[in-house]
């Protein structure tokens, strides 16, 4: 490895390069049981006799936890440190994974596919643990190849598990292909625990001073932190509307309105926990060394919200656009066409990263969003008059700018705060899961062409906001265990 922000990828014998690659994969691994029932929904469909509501009803649910617990997983990383957290990840939820396998009924299957949203919060520990081990110059490459390459286990997944189920055989095939994801997920994270470090030799894990919320400097930050809050909730509420007779009808109304006066109690909760964080900040102040600016929170959160936000939205819908939109074209078809915009993942994230170390932060960001609003543009008007090959082309070039994005807003969120990493790269990752949300919302209610617009026209708002992202400043300032203060390069 380079000084001039170059990675040897063969070279397992450095320890950045060791520990990168066994945490894209410990990623690659959540995606895969995450997102293990999608390839095998036609199985379980009629091993249960599910209807097409009770089908969605799964899909939402899989979603559900991922938005609390990328902000549960943040707080426990930044405290306990990746190497514990991530192990255990990922032994919890091979346990919950056979769960899910040995259902028999469709309440016990709704009940683990949603705890299952809970390992979709693995890719909040990954974040901080590269963040560790790589120099400013490196991270953002390094930081798209763990994303990159992770969250290609979803298409992994889709692409192996029908085939496992088949080679099992009989009506229990499925079953056993998910229960081999949880093995080998359960597995992994033991040898993950025996081989992970969370810093290099000499180097020290910086905490915050305490948990249940990001520390901010100044009371408009404290009220800003707030509202950034209050999008999640109504998230969280959407779902549950989702889930009512409203919906697909898997909750009752009663059940509905229980749930929201709950989101209610935990915002309510939030807020206590956020304000006995900050409580001696707001009263004392901060000095001017270790103070950074909340809006650069804020404007990653966005960030994410359109950009994951929009690629999990467009990837549940584009195989039946492309369905209904060309004739001819049967489910598999389709499928295939479709899965270009999750393949860009490989290159596309890793490039964004790149461009950030290379370009600047905000210049690389401000031109993928950029970027990203005129896919979606061009998405728009895709009709039955255009060339096959040409919508796919546009879609896979869309997918480019969306998950490069992605890369570029990972590139800045180890260096806003180190010891809040976790609990930054959550806030972002969850906001991504609101996007996602909002979008698949707006879908229910309008058409393809206008969906891509709504996307679109959301990029190019937040491409005006990327403008008031700072530049990170040659150091950052942490406070060490004995209370002296430590600088940290970040040039």
């Amino acid at each position: 490895m380079s000084d001039e922000g170059k990675l040897n990828l063969l070279k397992f014998s450095d320890p950045k390069i060791k520990t990168l690659h066994i945490t894209w994969f410990a990623f690659f691994l959540s995606f895969v049981v995450w997102f293990s029932h999608a390839p095998l929904m036609v199985f379980i469909k009629e091993a249960f006799d599910l209807s097409s509501q009770q089908v969605k009803a799964l899909l939402i649910l899989n979603a559900a936890l991922t938005i609390p617990a990328r902000i549960v997983i943040g707080i426990l990383v930044d405290k306990f440190g990746p190497r514990h957290v991530y192990s255990g990840l990922l032994v919890v939820s091979s346990f919950i994974c056979f769960g899910f396998a040995t259902a028999t009924s469709y309440e016990s299957l709704a009940l683990f596919r949603f705890l299952l949203g809970f390992v979709g919060a693995g890719f909040v520990i990954g974040i901080r643990m590269v963040g560790e081990w790589f120099p400013a110059k490196q991270v953002g490459i390094a930081e798209g190849i763990y994303g990159g390459w992770g969250n290609f286990g979803s298409a992994a997944g889709a692409m192996s598990l029908p085939t496992i189920a088949l080679m099992f055989g009989g009506d229990d095939g499925w079953r056993y292909a998910l229960g081999l994801t949880g093995v080998i997920a359960g597995l992994y994270g033991l040898f993950y625990y025996t081989q992970a470090r969370n810093t290099p030799k000499g180097s020290t894990y910086f905490k915050p001073k305490k948990s249940g919320g990001l520390e901010v400097t100044s009371k408009g930050d404290f009220i800003f932190y707030l509202v950034m809050n209050v999008p999640m909730y109504l998230a969280l509420g959407v779902l549950a509307w989702k889930l009512s007779p409203a919906g697909v009808a898997l909750l009752t109304q009663e059940t509905m309105y229980i749930l929201w006066g709950v989101l209610v109690a935990l915002f309510v909760f939030q807020t206590n926990a956020i304000y006995k964080v900050n409580k001696e900040n707001l009263a004392h102040g901060v000095p001017d060394l270790e103070k950074y600016k909340f809006k650069q929170v804020a404007i990653l959160d966005v960030a994410y919200f359109v950009t994951f936000g929009s690629e999990l939205a467009v990837v549940s819908m584009l195989p039946l656009f492309f369905l209904e939109t060309f004739e001819g074209l049967d489910p598999v078809k389709a499928g295939l066409l479709a899965s270009g915009f999750a393949f860009m993942n490989l290159v596309a994230r890793p490039t964004g990263g790149f461009f950030s170390d290379k370009f600047g932060r905000r210049k690389s960001l401000m031109f993928l969003i950029g970027g990203l609003a005129c896919g979606y543009f061009i998405l728009a008007n895709i009709d039955s008059t255009w060339w096959i090959p040409l919508a796919v082309l546009s879609t896979m070039l869309c997918s480019f700018f969306v998950q490069a994005g992605e890369g570029a807003v990972f590139a800045i969120v180890p260096l806003v705060k180190r010891r809040m990493t976790g609990q930054i790269a959550g806030m972002a990752g969850a906001y991504g899961n609101v996007g996602a949300v909002t979008y698949l919302t707006v879908l229910s209610f309008v058409d393809y062409s206008t969906f891509f617009y709504v996307i679109a026209a959301s990029a190019l708002v937040i491409f005006v906001a990327c403008w008031f992202i700072d530049e990170p400043k040659g150091h950052m300032a942490e406070i060490l265990p004995d209370g002296s203060v430590h600088l940290i390069n970040v040039d």
